[in-house]
């Protein structure tokens, strides 16, 4: 596929796709639960381990302003926590608690679940095995802005 306008048709369907993906999966949230902010942000810190707020909020391209707000509310609920970075006592570094890991095991368990059985009701297994390969290469592309 190194036809541009392949690649093109390619971008708008995933573009599409994954969109809609998402915004389901947002309708799915509760009340109480974690926003999307808070929630790309604990789960960036699960992924990748403890860093600066400036670090997060680069990462999820938002103001550091914005992330400040964010990790506030999530420092005040026990799911971060900041400490002093050892190296340099200036500089604060932000790491997800235990009760931020099983907040975050619990929501991706609920939305998993029901993504599973999605997934079990209206796909072949042909279908699922070209999902699964899929999947890290998704997540790339999402790496990848």
């Amino acid at each position: 596929m190194t036809d541009s306008s392949d690649v093109d048709d390619l971008a708008g369907a995933l573009y599409g796709s994954i969109g809609l993906l998402a915004r389901r999966l947002r309708q799915l949230q509760a009340p109480g639960e974690l926003t999307l902010p808070e929630r790309a942000a604990l789960s960036r810190l699960d992924r990748g381990g403890p860093t600066t707020a400036a670090e997060l909020a680069r990462a999820e391209q938002i103001t550091s302003q914005a992330m400040g707000t964010t990790l506030g509310g999530l420092e005040e609920r026990g799911l971060v926590e900041r400490r002093r970075d050892p190296h340099d006592g200036r500089r604060i570094i932000m790491s997800v608690t235990e009760a931020g890991v099983e907040v975050l095991r619990h929501k991706r368990d609920a939305r998993s679940r029901q993504v599973a059985q999605a997934l079990r009701e209206r796909f072949t297994e042909a279908e699922l095995a070209t999902l699964k390969a899929a999947a890290p290469l998704i997540e790339r592309l999402g790496d990848s802005f």
